[in-house]
C-alpha cells in the first residue's frame, strides 16, 4: 500500500496545499495521457519538438532586439532569457514602473505585488485599459498591470491619505466593484471578466492582512511578510529565503480571500479539482471521491513575482525553487492547443454561438485535464529548448522559459488563428479567482 494511500485526509489536504504535490498530481495525469486514456484531450507528444522550435524562434527574435537578455555566451550566439516570469514585467509595460520617494522603504515597495495579484486574473479579450499620460492601450495582462501601478500610484490601496504608495487593510476595506471598475476604466463598451470576483478579492484581502499578524504585522500590510521572512533566514551572505517559508505566508495567510471551493478534512484546499481521468481514491466504492489534482496558479504566480523583487532589490536567495511548476492556465495551456500537442475529443464541450470556440468553467473536467496537462509539458519543452540552446536547467530556468518563450509564444499564436481577440483556443468562463 502506498503511503499517500495511508494518510488522513487532513494530512492528504495539507500534501496537497504544497508545491511538490503539484507535479506529482499531474504527472498521474500525464502518464495515462501517453496511452491514450484521457478521457477529454488526445496528446501528441509528436508535436512538442514544433512548440519548442515555435518557442526558440520567440527568443531569437527577442535577442535580436535585445530585449530582456543578459551577456550569457551560449552556442550559435544565442542568449538566455533575462526575466523570469512575474507580474512586475507586466507593470513596466507604461509610462511609470514604479514610485521613486524617499518615503518608499523596500516592505512598502514590495506590499505592491500583493495587491496586484488578487486582481491580475483573467480579465477576458475586449477589456483595454488606457493610460491617462500616454494615451497607450493595454489590454490582457499588461493592462491590468499598467492600471494597478496607477492605482497605487492614486493611493487606492492606502488607509492613509497622505501615504499613497502603501497597500494596508484600512485601505483595502474601502474597495468595492464600482470603485474598482471605475479605476479599471470598466463600462458597458470596455467589459471586464470578474469584476465583481476581483473587488471581492481586494475586500478579502483586509480580512486575511488583520488576520494574520505573525506574517503581516498589527497595521495589516503585505510588506511586512519581509519582517517574517527575514526570520526564517538561512544565516548565509546575501540571505537565503527557504522557499516554504514564503509558500506558507501566501497560501495560509491569504487563505481568507479564496472563495471556498473543494475542503478536506475540513481544511479549505483552495486551487484544487477533482479529475474523472484519474478514477477515485477508494476503486471500486462509488461513494468515494474523485481524486483531486493542486494546481495553485495564482499562489505560484505571486510566488514567482515576489521572488524577482526580493532577488532584485533586496539581494535575496531562495531556496527550493525546483518546486515551483510552470503556472497551468489558458496562456500556456493555449499553446499547446493551437500547436496541436493537446487536442480535445470531440463534441466534449459546448460552443459559445458568438465566437465558435468550445467553452468551460474552471470546475469541468476538461479544464482539468488541460491545466494538469499544461504543467507537464512546460517541463518537456522547457528541456527541449535547453538542449537546443546548449543550457542547463541552471542557466534558463523555468520561470525564465515561461517569461521568454511559452508566454509570449502563446499570444503570437493566438494572434494568428484569431486575430480579432488574441484569446485563448478554449474560452473559459471565469470569475477572476482561479486564472
Amino acid at each position: 500500500m502506498s503511503l499517500l494511500g495511508e494518510l488522513t485526509p487532513q494530512t492528504t489536504a495539507v500534501y496537497l496545499r504544497t508545491p511538490p504535490a503539484i507535479r506529482e498530481r499531474c504527472s498521474r495525469v500525464y502518464d495515462p495521457a501517453t496511452q491514450g486514456k484521457l478521457q477529454l484531450f488526445d496528446y501528441h507528444p509528436e508535436e512538442e519538438a514544433e512548440v519548442a522550435a515555435f518557442c526558440l524562434k520567440i527568443i531569437e527574435l527577442q535577442s535580436q532586439e535585445r530585449m530582456l537578455f543578459s551577456n550569457i555566451q551560449v552556442p550559435s550566439s544565442r542568449q538566455s532569457p533575462k526575466s523570469a516570469i512575474s507580474r512586475f514585467n507586466h507593470t513596466v509595460a507604461g509610462a511609470i514602473l514604479m514610485p521613486d520617494s524617499p518615503e518608499l522603504s523596500p516592505s512598502s515597495r514590495n506590499g505592491h505585488p500583493s495587491g496586484s495579484t488578487t486582481r491580475k486574473s483573467l480579465a477576458g479579450n475586449l477589456w483595454k485599459y488606457t493610460e491617462p499620460s500616454t494615451n497607450k492601450v493595454f489590454g490582457q495582462s499588461e493592462g491590468l498591470g499598467v492600471a494597478s501601478v496607477h492605482m497605487f500610484q492614486d493611493g487606492f490601496f492606502s488607509g492613509i491619505k497622505e501615504q499613497p504608495y502603501r497597500v494596508d487593510a484600512a485601505g483595502l476595506t474601502k474597495v468595492t466593484a464600482e470603485r474598482t471598475g471605475a479605476a479599471m476604466q470598466v463600462s458597458e463598451t470596455n467589459p471586464m471578466t470578474g469584476l465583481e470576483g476581483r473587488a471581492s478579492l481586494l475586500f478579502n484581502l483586509s480580512k486575511a492582512l488583520t488576520s494574520s499578524p505573525q506574517f503581516f504585522g498589527t497595521e495589516g500590510r503585505p510588506g511586512n511578510l519581509i519582517d517574517f521572512l527575514e526570520s526564517q533566514a538561512l544565516p548565509t551572505s546575501p540571505p537565503t529565503v527557504p522557499l516554504s517559508a514564503l509558500w506558507i505566508v501566501l497560501l495560509d495567510g491569504l487563505n481568507p480571500i479564496w472563495p471556498s471551493r473543494l475542503s478536506l478534512g475540513g481544511v479549505s484546499l483552495g486551487d484544487v479539482w477533482p479529475c474523472p481521468s484519474l478514477g477515485q481514491t477508494a476503486p471500486g466504492d462509488p461513494e468515494s471521491d474523485t481524486i483531486p489534482v493542486p494546481f495553485h496558479k495564482l499562489t505560484q504566480w505571486l510566488t514567482y513575482s515576489l521572488i524577482e523583487v526580493f532577488q532584485k532589490e533586496l539581494g535575496w536567495q531562495v531556496e527550493g525553487l525546483e518546486d515551483m511548476t510552470g503556472l497551468p492556465e489558458y496562456r500556456n495551456g493555449g499553446l499547446l492547443v493551437d500547436l496541436d500537442v493537446l487536442t480535445l475529443k470531440p463534441n466534449v464541450l459546448p460552443t459559445d454561438p458568438k465566437s465558435g470556440l468550445p467553452t468551460a468553467p474552471p470546475s469541468h473536467p476538461a479544464i482539468v485535464e488541460w491545466r494538469a496537462m499544461t504543467v507537464i509539458n512546460l517541463d518537456r519543452i522547457a528541456n527541449l529548448i535547453r538542449s537546443e540552446l546548449g543550457l542547463t536547467s541552471a542557466q534558463l530556468s523555468l520561470a525564465q522559459v515561461l517569461e521568454a518563450a511559452t508566454w509570449k509564444g502563446r499570444r503570437e499564436i493566438a494572434k494568428i488563428k484569431r486575430p480579432e481577440t488574441g484569446g485563448p483556443p478554449i474560452e473559459i468562463e471565469s470569475d477572476g479567482t482561479v486564472f
